[in-house]
């Protein structure tokens, strides 16, 4: 049984994400599963630190990135929306190029707030950075698109 509030297609979401962050760190959302969302960011000149380093700061807008995009596909995006109110990110492998993928999964998802697991791994599937975020579900006020 699917989470996702409607069917939708990856082209939407990337769609959605022209002219961002997820635009400009080079990042692609490869995968929708029943529950969960994965994305694919490369590890280069816009996502290193001056050390050479995947940027803990690419590796958590990853996690935000894919956390949102599935909060927003569980609720009825006619009456709700919803925003970030914390982030966490615990980096345990450094990487220095090729590609990361992220993986979203629900721990929680209520009437108000989601809660994300978003795991991010490199190329050989090492853990890379595991991640949580919690999003608020807002009503719409009027007016509002």
């Amino acid at each position: 049984m699917s989470i996702w509030f409607k069917e939708f297609n990856l082209q939407e979401l990337e769609q959605a994400g022209r002219q961002t962050l997820v635009e400009h760190l080079g990042m692609v959302i490869t995968e929708a599963g029943d529950d969960y969302l994965s994305a694919r960011m490369p590890v280069d000149h816009r996502t290193k630190q001056p050390a050479g380093l995947l940027h803990g700061g690419a590796s958590v807008a990853l996690a935000e990135t894919l956390g949102s995009f599935a909060s927003y596909l569980c609720v009825n995006p006619k009456l709700f929306y919803c925003v970030g109110l914390e982030i966490n990110a615990n980096h345990v492998r450094p990487v220095t190029n090729g590609f990361v993928t992220g993986t979203a999964r629900p721990l929680h998802l209520g009437r108000r707030t989601h809660l994300w697991e978003i795991k991010i791994t490199d190329e050989k599937n090492r853990l890379i950075c595991a991640s949580r975020i919690t999003l608020a579900v807002l009503e719409k006020p009027d007016g509002m698109k």
